[in-house]
C-alpha cells in the first residue's frame, strides 16, 4: 500500500503511545516521538517503508503548525510581560547562539555547524511548554504568562533564523547575501500583508456567506498552504509563507473560526511531523556517540536554566518564577528540526550533525515535563534555607498595624478592594509577590509587603495576630490553601474570606472552615439573572426570592451545615440576618393613599420602612404620618417571612 500503509501505521501507533503518554500526564507529542522511534527503521518490528514521503508530509505539518501559530498569535499576551518578551527574548536568543557556538568550538565542530547549533538551542518548544502547563493547571499564572510571551517572540525569531541558515554555506562575502535574503523576506512579507489585508477578508466573507463549513475549511487550508507555496516560488520556505498567511487572517473577523477549523487538520499533520522526528532518530547513533550526546544535553539544559532564570531576575520576576522559567524552557524546541533540516538541505551541516541535533533535541523534549516538576520542590528548599531574608514593606502607618485587614494578592481584584478600603478609611495591608504589582500599589500609597503570602515569615510580618480579617484574592486553589493553612496556624480565630476559581474549589475551601468563599463566575451569573428578570418586569421581591433559592440549591448552601457552631448559627434568629428589599407601589396597590401608622405595618408584619424614593428624592426613615403614593419605591427591612406578610398587605 506504500504511503497509505505508512500513514495507517503512524496514526494507529501514534494514538496508542499518545494515549499512554496522556495517561502518564506527559504531553502527547512526546508519545508521538516515541511512536516514531518504535516504527522507525532502526528498531525493527512495524516499520514505515517510504520515509522520504513521510518527511514531505511532515513539511506540510510544519507549515500548518506555523499557520496555526500565526492565527493564534496574540500580541495582547505580550502586554503584561512585554519587557521580558520584547527586550529579554532577543537578548536571550543572542546569548544562547553565542553559548551554542562556544560549545561547538570547544567540541571542534566546523564554524557553520557551531552557528547552527547556537541557533537550534536558542529556541524552546512552544508545544511541549503549553501542553505541560495545561496538564499541571498552571495556565494563567504569572510564570506561564512570562513563558508564553518569550515563546511567542521565539516563534517569530525562528523565521529569520530559518532564512539565514541556507546562506551560511559560504561565510566569506556572504553577509551581503544574508542581508539581501532578509530584505527580500521583509518585502515579500509587506506585499503579502498589504495585499492580503485587502483581499483575504473579502474572500473569507464571500465564502462564509455560502454557509458551507466544508468550503470554509478548504479555503483556510488553501490560503495557508497557497501563500506558503508562493513564498517557496520566491526562494523562501513554505513554512514562512504559511506563518504570514496565519498572521493576515488573524486580523480578520474570521480568525477564531479559522483556528477552530484548522486545529484538527493541524493535529493530524502534527502527529506525522513529531512521529517523523522519532522515525529519523537513530538509537545506534546515540549509542555510538553516547558521551557527546550526554555532554551536550547536560550543557544545554544547565545553560538554558541559568540563562532563563537570570533573565527573569533581571526583569524583576522573583520567588518561584526564575526557577519555573529556567526549568520550563530548558528544552530545545520543535523548530530545531526545521532549522536543522534547512541546514541539511542546503549542505550547511552534515548528516551526522543533523542526527546529533535531532537526538539532543528529542532527549531534551522528553526530559522537559519531568524537569519542570523540580521548580516547586527547589523553591520550597530555597525558602527553608533563606527563612530570614529581608522583607520589603512600603507605606506602613507609623503607629503600626492593629485591627487591620490583610489582602493576600494585589492583582486586579486585590487592588480594587484596597482602593475601596482606602476611601472608607479601613486599615489594611497588601501582600504581593509580583514586583510590578508591588510597585503599582506602592505608588498608589497603599501599605504593601513584598513576598509570598504562603510563607510564615511574610504573614508574621503583617501582624497577623492583631488582624481582624484576611482576604485571599489569589484564584489558584493550591496557593489559597497554603495561605489559609499558614494563617490559621498563626491566628486560629481570624476571619477569612477567599476567592475560588470554580465551585469545586469553593467546596474545598469551605471544608477549611473559613468565614466566606466567593466564586466570581457564580456571583456574576446570579447578578445577570437579577438584572434580566428586572428588565422582564418581574417584581423585585420575586427576583431576590428566586436568586436566593438558586444559591441555597448550590454547593454554597452546605456551608451553613458546616458552620452550625459558628457566629452564623448563634445569630440565626437575630437582625444579623435581616434583609433589605426595595418594592414598587403600583396603582392597584391597596396601600396607596394610606399612612404607615394607619396600616400598622410594623405590628402586623414585623418589617420596618426605612426609606422611600419619590420623584428621585430619597426620604429616609419616614414617620407614622407618611402617606404612600402611586410610583413610590419603598425600602423595607425584616426577616424573609416578615417581608412575605408585607407583600400580602400590598396586594390586598
Amino acid at each position: 500500500m506504500g504511503i497509505a500503509e505508512d500513514l495507517i501505521i503512524i496514526i494507529i501507533v501514534g494514538l496508542i503511545i499518545g494515549l499512554i503518554a496522556n495517561k502518564a500526564k506527559i504531553p502527547p507529542l512526546i508519545g508521538y516521538i516515541l511512536a516514531g522511534i518504535i516504527i522507525g527503521p532502526y528498531t525493527g518490528g512495524f516499520t514505515v517503508s517510504d520515509i522520504p514521503r513521510i518527511e514531505l508530509l511532515a513539511e506540510i505539518g510544519v507549515a500548518l503548525l506555523l499557520f496555526s501559530i500565526g492565527l493564534d498569535l496574540s500580541f495582547k499576551e505580550l502586554k503584561t510581560v512585554k519587557a521580558i518578551a520584547l527586550i529579554g527574548t532577543p537578548i536571550q536568543i543572542l546569548i544562547l547562539i553565542a553559548y551554542g557556538f562556544a560549545i561547538g568550538h570547544f567540541a571542534h565542530m566546523p564554524v557553520k555547524e557551531s552557528i547552527v547549533l547556537g541557533m537550534v538551542i536558542s529556541l524552546s518548544s512552544t508545544m511541549v511548554v503549553l501542553k505541560t502547563l495545561m496538564s499541571r493547571g498552571l495556565i494563567g499564572t504569572l510564570s506561564s504568562k512570562a513563558m508564553v510571551g518569550v515563546l511567542i517572540v521565539q516563534d517569530l525569531a525562528a523565521i529569520p533564523l530559518m532564512l539565514i541558515i541556507p546562506n551560511l554555506l559560504s561565510l566569506e562575502n556572504n553577509f551581503i547575501q544574508i542581508f539581501l535574503t532578509l530584505l527580500k523576506a521583509l518585502l515579500i512579507l509587506l506585499a503579502i500583508i498589504i495585499i492580503g489585508i485587502r483581499i483575504i477578508p473579502w474572500f473569507l466573507k464571500f465564502v462564509v456567506k455560502l454557509h458551507s463549513r466544508e468550503l470554509f475549511l478548504i479555503t483556510i487550508t488553501a490560503l495557508g498552504l497557497g501563500v506558503g507555496y508562493l513564498t517557496h516560488l520566491f526562494g523562501l520556505s513554505l513554512a514562512f509563507g504559511a506563518f504570514i498567511a496565519g498572521m493576515v487572517i488573524n486580523e480578520s473577523d474570521y480568525s477564531h473560526q479559522a483556528l477552530n477549523d484548522i486545529i484538527p487538520l493541524r493535529d493530524i499533520f502534527g502527529l506525522v511531523f513529531f512521529t517523523s522526528m522519532g522515525i529519523l532518530l537513530n538509537p545506534v547513533f546515540i549509542y555510538e556517540h553516547l558521551f557527546l550526546v550526554f555532554v551536550l544535553v547536560v550543557l544545554i539544559i544547565l545553560g538554558k536554566i541559568l540563562i532563563f532564570s537570570t533573565l527573569s531576575i533581571v526583569f524583576k520576576y522573583y520567588n518561584i518564577i526564575p526557577l519555573a522559567m529556567g526549568f520550563g524552557l530548558a528544552q530545545i524546541g520543535e523548530f530545531s528540526f526545521v532549522l536543522a533540516r534547512a541546514g541539511l538541505n542546503s549542505n550547511v551541516i552534515s548528516a551526522d550533525f543533523f542526527s546529533l541535533v535531532l537526538s539532543v533535541s528529542i532527549i531534551t523534549m522528553i526530559i522537559s515535563p519531568f524537569l519542570s516538576l523540580l521548580a516547586t520542590p527547589l523553591y520550597s528548599l530555597k525558602r527553608k534555607w533563606f527563612k530570614h531574608e529581608q522583607i520589603q514593606t512600603m507605606n506602613v502607618p507609623e503607629g503600626g498595624l492593629s485591627e487591620h485587614i490583610i489582602i493576600a494578592g494585589g492583582g486586579r481584584v486585590g487592588s480594587q478592594i484596597a482602593s475601596i478600603f482606602h476611601k472608607l478609611g479601613f486599615p489594611f495591608i497588601i501582600i504581593e509577590q509580583d514586583y510590578r504589582r508591588f510597585e503599582k500599589s506602592k505608588n498608589a500609597g497603599f501599605p504593601i509587603i513584598y513576598g509570598d503570602a504562603g510563607q510564615e515569615v511574610v504573614l508574621y510580618s503583617t501582624k497577623l495576630n492583631k488582624a481582624r480579617l484576611l482576604i485571599v484574592t489569589v484564584p489558584f486553589i493550591a496557593t489559597a490553601r497554603e495561605i489559609i493553612t499558614t494563617a490559621m496556624r498563626f491566628n486560629p480565630d481570624i476571619k477569612i474570606i477567599a476567592r475560588a476559581d470554580d465551585l469545586s474549589h469553593a467546596d474545598e475551601l469551605f471544608e477549611m472552615n473559613i468565614f466566606e468563599v466567593v466564586q466570581p463566575e457564580f456571583e456574576a451569573s446570579l447578578e445577570i439573572i437579577r438584572q434580566s428578570l428586572m428588565l422582564l418586569d418581574v417584581p423585585l421581591t420575586k427576583v431576590y426570592r428566586f436568586t436566593d433559592s438558586i444559591r441555597q440549591k448550590s454547593n454554597f448552601s452546605s456551608k451553613f451545615e458546616r458552620l452550625h457552631n459558628s457566629i452564623l448559627a448563634k445569630f440565626k434568629e437575630t437582625p444579623f440576618l435581616l434583609e433589605m428589599s426595595w418594592l414598587e407601589i403600583t396603582t392597584n396597590s391597596s396601600i396607596v393613599g394610606k399612612s404607615i401608622g394607619e396600616l400598622a405595618i410594623r405590628s402586623k408584619t414585623g418589617v420596618s420602612v426605612v426609606g422611600v424614593l419619590r420623584n428621585d428624592e430619597l426620604i429616609p426613615n419616614p414617620d407614622a404620618h407618611f402617606t404612600f403614593r402611586d410610583g413610590d419605591y419603598i425600602a423595607i427591612i425584616g426577616l424573609p417571612e416578615n417581608k412575605t406578610s408585607f407583600e400580602g398587605i400590598m396586594t390586598q
